[in-house]
Order: structure tokens, then sequence, then C-alpha cells
């Protein structure tokens, strides 16, 4: 049996909390983020591919984005890319720049964007506790096989609980101030 790596556990962790940031990221607060154009996926060169690896996105102003289309030809599926987003959002283009203005967002549309970052954050709490209990399980099975005494069993537990509580209070707050930004008008 092996020891329990209270790093590993902590890196799974972290990688939950990245996981949660890149998806907060995309998730509109009324002010313009090339982060929300990431994810968007794009019909072109007969396969399925991110905005990002056909265009540039660029934030000239707090609520004006600019994308520059790399290939002309690319233009259409950009901005039917942009419309089936999800982001309600209208592109309007001049040559091969598309420009979208960020509209406001109604107070039903900050409810729902509030709603789907607690789906994350919550999504990012199970995740945490799944690699809680795999060294739990891990820990449980090395102590029945004499690797720890019922001390040093304990005081792994303690640890693992430890740590597993600061990674939840960091979602929380991660949670909290994406609350915050999406409800600030």
């Amino acid at each position: 049996m092996q020891e329990i790596d209270l790093e590993d556990l902590k890196r799974r962790m972290n990688n939950a909390i990245e996981i949660l940031k890149k998806e907060f990221s995309g998730i509109r607060s009324g002010r313009a983020s090339a982060n929300m154009f990431e994810n968007i996926s794009v019909n072109a060169y007969g396969q399925v591919m991110k905005l990002r690896d056909l265009a540039s996105v660029s934030i000239p102003e707090a609520k004006l984005v600019s994308i520059q289309v790399w290939d002309t030809n690319n233009i259409s599926s950009v901005e039917k890319g942009i419309h089936e987003s999800g982001l309600n959002l209208n592109p309007q283009t001049e040559g091969n720049i598309i420009r979208i203005v960020m509209p406001e967002l109604t107070e039903e549309r900050r409810v729902e964007l509030a709603k789907t970052a607690s789906k994350y954050s919550e999504n990012c709490k199970i995740s945490v506790r799944n690699v809680r209990q795999d060294g739990m399980n891990l820990l449980k099975r090395s102590h029945q096989d004499n690797l720890y005494t019922d001390d040093e069993q304990r005081d792994i537990s303690e640890k693992i609980q430890r740590l597993t509580n600061e990674i939840i209070k960091e979602i929380d707050a991660l949670s909290s101030n994406k609350e915050e930004e999406i409800k600030k008008v």
C-alpha cells in the first residue's frame, strides 16, 4: 500500500479551482472580457474549432469587443458561432473585423447568471470532496495494512480535512466575488 501524498491531494483540489476560474471567466458580467470568447465553437475548415484559433479578440473600450478574423472566409462562421454561443450578443461586421457592443444585462439575466455561477462552484466543491474521499479511502486502506498507527491516521485525516476546508473556503470566496460582479449594475 502507498503513503498518503497530501501535496498530490492539494494539487488535484487546486486543479478543480483552476477549472472553476475558467468557467467563471466565461460568464458575462456586463463588462467586455476577452475570456468570454475563449470557448466559443466555430465551424471552420470542415471542423469545429475554437474562436481563439481563428481570430484575435481585443477590448478597445469597457463595453466594446473587437474580433479580428485572420481568414476573411471565416467571418460568417465566426459571426454564426457568436450568435449560437448563448451569450446574447449582436455582432456587427466591418471588413474582417467583428465589433460587439456589450448590452446592459437585465435583472432577470443577472439572476440567471448568478445561478449558473453558483452551479459551477457547487460542481467544483463536489470535485474537491471527491478528492478528499479518495484520500480518506486510501488512508483507511493504508491503516488496515498497518502502514499507519491510529494516531498517525487521525493526524493525516485531520490534515486532509483542513486542506479540504481551506479549498472550499477559497471556492466560496471566488463564488461570492463572481456573484457581486454579476449583480453590480
